[in-house]
């Protein structure tokens, strides 16, 4: 069964109370990391190659990447942390821009990267986080191939060019361990620990998401990311919004009747969004479309549990 991932976008893309740390999951091998722009003189570099130009060239990952097949064994799960129900509103929707505002058009932004000596982009979000620092997104939006992306920064609140809320290089990418040693799709999770910007931490700017795991399946939840590739051109915040359903052929994904495309990998799924505030609950990430007429209408994204957890946690005490 073919299957594609979403692409980067370019040349190869509320403030909730902060959340007590939740409880450990049970042990699973580490996450793993690279070192990114950790002193000044790496920043600079990072922040001049990321010209407006770049940013607006940057290829969608999913046309660069065939994935590998998904192993069928269960996702592996921990103890839950469960986020309080607030009222949804507007579902369904297969993708539209965003023009409600609220904390999602901080918090969500594109990711910047360079890959195979192209420049890409996918999707990213702003957490709650110990570190105040910590952004979640794709697997495949930080390392792919057996090889982590350089030039790495995330850009909250991307509209049309602008970037509202500056450009963070990041200091520190990690992936779930089951992705930095396979790439298996049921763990297609990553973050970022991004760099202080004019002295001051990510969250302190653009606020955080709450970010939930070991949920329940089948519930109402919102997508948002800036698909690329056509018809979409990367410039804005788009969303999708309904019941998700189980993957049947094969992975442990939850899917969503999206119409996204390339460039979104990595942008946040909600539980218990609110519109009326852009506040939810981070509970998964777009990850990968199947290649099929029917299919090609469902986006898919990791369950997230344990592992996902772990990475989460390693992220935010980094």
């Amino acid at each position: 069964m073919k299957r594609s991932l979403l692409p980067l976008a370019g040349g190869l893309a509320l403030a909730l109370p902060l959340l007590a740390a939740p409880a450990q999951a049970d042990p699973s091998p580490a996450p793993s990391s690279t070192r990114q722009a950790d002193d000044a003189a790496q920043q600079r570099r990072v922040l001049a190659f990321w010209t407006p130009a770049r940013m607006r060239s940057a290829t969608p990952m999913e046309k660069l990447f065939k994935p590998r097949p998904v192993a069928p064994a269960e996702v592996r799960r921990g103890l839950a942390q469960v986020a309080p129900p607030v009222q949804v509103q507007s579902i369904p929707n297969g993708g539209s821009a965003w023009t409600g505002g609220g904390q999602v058009v901080r918090t969500a932004g594109r990711v910047f990267f360079t890959y195979q000596n192209r420049t890409a982009s996918c999707s990213g979000d702003a957490v709650t986080s110990a570190n105040k620092s910590t952004v979640v997104t794709a697997g495949h939006c930080v390392k792919l191939e057996g090889a982590w992306h350089t030039n790495w920064v995330f850009v909250p609140g991307y509209n049309n060019g602008s970037t509202p809320y500056g450009t963070w290089t990041a200091a520190k990418t990690l992936a779930t361990p089951q992705w930095g040693a396979t790439e298996d799709l049921n763990y297609d999770v990553g973050a970022a620990v991004v760099n202080q910007l004019n002295g001051q931490r990510l969250t302190d700017v653009v606020g955080g998401q709450g970010i939930a795991f070991n949920q329940a399946r089948g519930q109402n939840m919102y997508a948002f990311g800036y698909p690329a590739a056509a018809p979409y051109d990367g410039s804005k915040l788009i969303y999708c919004s309904g019941r998700v359903v189980n993957d049947f052929l094969g992975s442990q994904d939850l899917g969503l009747r999206c119409n996204m495309t390339g460039g979104s990998s990595g942008g946040p799924w909600f539980l218990n969004f609110n519109e009326g505030t852009g506040a939810g609950v981070q509970n998964s990430v777009n990850s990968f479309k199947y290649n099929l007429p029917i299919l090609n209408a469902y986006m898919f994204g990791p369950y997230f549990g344990a592992d996902a957890q772990n990475l989460y946690n390693q992220a935010q005490n980094s």
